[in-house]
């Protein structure tokens, strides 16, 4: 009986099929340490098919697995609280109280930001305030460590990702380090910036509260501020302070904060 053969064709769909077969398993996520080191080499070697140089890839090859990293993305419990409970866990009256001082002893800052972006103090400084602290507390993790353990976990790979090639190219420009600390999740400089949008819509120095300030006043016109609407919930301006951060509870903060700074009730 003369044994049964795969047509040439076949044969040839069956050889593409297993190429893409290992390609869907490059850098394949993970729910733990244990393929960390795997896949940061599978994704060096993406990366530098994706045109990262060798001060990127030699940077990524630095990281370690970050366990407190993973441990803060599973406990981001606060955004579950009311309004009030929110306001009062992230010390709202606090930050309006040092906000106002901090317009005032800005004010030429506040002015040309809001000159050329169209946005008025009090939502910036209700950011700056609620991020670090108006700059004391910006993070003391590895950054790239960080958004690499977080492209790698199987949670939300695909963002993480966009944010580690971002990362890299910052790196390979020589705008960031592979040393450079941020908070959990990677944020950088005085609003905490992750390296997509930093690459975006990064203006100056983010370490520097007239560059973070600036940075965060582009992001926002750049999502659809209108210089002097308001941004409250239900006007125009609120929906660009729902693009800077997903939680509906953090979104009011900033509102309320911002209105009470910028001289409301």
């Amino acid at each position: 009986m003369t044994k049964s053969r795969i047509p040439c064709a076949a044969f040839a769909v069956a050889i593409s099929l297993c190429g893409l077969a290992s390609l869907a398993h490059a850098a394949q996520c993970g729910n733990g340490p244990g393929g960390f080191e795997g896949w940061k080499q599978q994704f060096a070697g993406e990366a530098r098919a994706k045109g990262i140089g060798g001060a990127g890839i030699s940077a990524l090859e630095q990281t370690t697995y970050a366990g407190a990293t993973i441990a803060a993305d599973r406990s981001l419990h606060s955004f579950k609280l009311s309004l009030d409970q929110f306001m009062v866990k992230r010390g709202a009256a606090a930050i309006v109280a040092r906000g106002r001082s901090m317009k005032q002893k800005n004010a030429a800052l506040f002015a040309s930001i809001q000159q050329r972006y169209g946005v008025p103090p009090g939502p910036l400084i209700a950011i700056w305030g609620m991020e670090t602290g108006f700059g004391s507390q910006r993070g003391n993790q590895n950054m790239l460590s960080s958004i690499a353990t977080l492209a790698y976990d199987c949670r939300r790979p695909e963002y993480f990702t966009d944010q580690l090639y971002a990362a890299l190219k910052l790196i390979d420009r020589g705008t960031l380090s592979g040393s450079q600390r941020g908070s959990m999740h990677g944020e950088i400089g005085q609003t905490q910036f992750l390296p997509k949008t930093m690459l975006e819509y990064g203006v100056g120095n983010l370490e520097s509260s007239s560059g973070a300030l600036s940075s965060t006043a582009n992001f926002l016109k750049a999502h659809g501020w209108r210089a002097g609407a308001g941004y409250q919930p239900g006007e125009p301006n609120f929906a660009a302070i729902q693009e800077w951060n997903a939680a509906s509870v953090y979104q009011q903060a900033i509102a309320v904060m911002g209105r009470q700074i910028d001289g409301g009730e």
